[in-house]
C-alpha cells in the first residue's frame, strides 16, 4: 500500500450539493490544490516578462569593453521590462480573479485578452511602480550615505517620505490591477479608489503585506541555503501564488466598496454573488452527491483465456 496510491476500482457517496461550503483559509488551500497545475503554468508564462531584466546580466559582459554600448542597451531592457511588466501583471490578476469568484479560465487567451485590452492604463501602473521601486531602494542606498558625510540627521527626512510613499504605492496594488480587470473605471478613479482602500480596509491590507512578507522569506532562505530549489520555484511558484493570496484577500473589498454599491446604485444585484445554477423546476437529472451508494472494489478472476 503506497503513501500517494489511490483505488479507482472504488467510488464513494460523492459530495453533497448542499454541503457547507469552505472560507477562509480552508477556501483558499481548496483552491489552490485544485488549481496548483494552472497556477504553475500561469506563473510559467508570467516569468516570460521577466526576460528583459535577466539579458541585462550577459548584456553586461557582452559590452564590457563599451560602457556606453553596456549603459544604452541596459537601459532599453529595464524601459520594456518597465512597460510590460504592467499588462502582464493585468493578465495574470484577471485569470486569477476568476479562480477567487469559482469562475472558468482559459489561462492563455484569458491572460493575453486581458493583456491587450489594459495595456494603456497598466503599462503606466507598472511603469510608475518600478520608478517608485526604484526611488525606494536608491533611497535607501544615498541618503544614509549623505547623512554620515555631511553629519545631518536632516537628510533621512526625504529618505522617510520616498519609502512611505513606497508602502502606500505596494497597498495600492493590492486594487489597482483587480478593479482595472474587474471595472471600467477610469484612470483617475482607479487611483483614487485605491488609494482610499488603502486605509479603509486596514485589517486586510496588513494581513497581505504579513504572508507576502512571510512568503518572500521563505524565497530569501531558499536563496542562501537551498539554492536548487530556489532556481526550481522561480519559473512555477511564488508570483502566482502572491496573486491569489491578494487576490482571496483584497477582492471582497472591492466588491463590497466598489462593484457592489454601483450595483445596488441601478437596482441590480452583483452578478459575481448570484448563484447561477438552475432551479429544482428547470433541472434535467438530479444532483445524487451524498446520496450515491457506495461501490465496492469487485474481486478480480482469472478469467478464460480464448487462444
Amino acid at each position: 500500500m503506497g503513501l500517494f496510491s489511490k483505488n479507482y476500482e472504488t467510488a464513494g457517496v460523492g459530495i453533497a450539493k448542499n454541503a457547507p461550503k469552505k472560507k477562509g483559509a480552508a477556501l483558499f488551500f481548496d483552491i489552490v490544490g485544485r488549481k496548483l497545475w494552472k497556477l504553475m503554468e500561469l506563473n510559467l508564462l508570467y516569468m516570460l516578462f521577466f526576460l528583459p531584466l535577466v539579458m541585462m546580466l550577459p548584456v553586461v559582459s557582452i559590452f564590457k569593453n563599451s560602457d556606453t554600448a553596456s549603459i544604452i542597451v541596459t537601459c532599453i531592457l529595464l524601459v520594456i521590462f518597465m512597460i510590460l511588466i504592467g499588462p502582464a501583471t493585468a493578465g495574470m490578476t484577471k485569470v486569477i480573479r476568476a479562480f477567487v469568484i469559482g469562475k472558468h479560465s482559459f489561462i492563455v487567451s484569458d491572460f493575453f485578452k486581458s493583456f491587450k485590452s489594459n495595456f494603456k492604463r497598466a503599462a503606466i501602473v507598472g511603469f510608475f511602480d518600478c520608478l517608485i521601486f526604484i526611488s525606494a531602494i536608491s533611497s535607501l542606498m544615498v541618503y544614509p550615505v549623505l547623512a554620515v558625510q555631511t553629519g545631518s540627521k536632516a537628510i533621512y527626512i526625504p529618505m522617510v517620505i520616498t519609502f512611505s510613499l513606497f508602502l502606500v504605492v505596494i497597498i495600492m496594488n493590492n486594487y489597482i490591477f483587480l478593479m482595472m480587470t474587474a471595472t471600467n473605471l477610469s484612470m483617475k478613479n482607479l487611483f483614487k479608489n485605491s488609494f482610499a482602500l488603502s486605509f479603509v480596509a486596514l485589517k486586510q491590507n496588513l494581513l497581505t503585506f504579513i504572508l507576502t512578507l512571510l512568503v518572500i522569506a521563505v524565497m530569501v532562505i531558499l536563496r542562501i541555503y537551498l539554492l536548487p530549489v530556489f532556481l526550481l520555484l522561480i519559473p512555477f511558484f511564488p508570483a502566482a501564488f502572491l496573486c491569489l493570496l491578494n487576490c482571496f484577500i483584497s477582492y471582497p473589498v472591492i466588491q463590497k466598496y466598489v462593484i457592489n454599491p454601483y450595483y445596488t446604485s441601478i437596482g441590480e444585484i452583483n452578478p459575481e454573488l448570484v448563484d447561477d445554477s438552475p432551479d429544482e423546476d428547470e433541472r434535467i437529472f438530479e444532483d445524487m452527491g451524498g446520496k450515491e451508494t457506495p461501490i465496492e472494489k469487485r474481486a478480480k478472476g482469472k478469467g478464460r483465456r480464448i487462444s
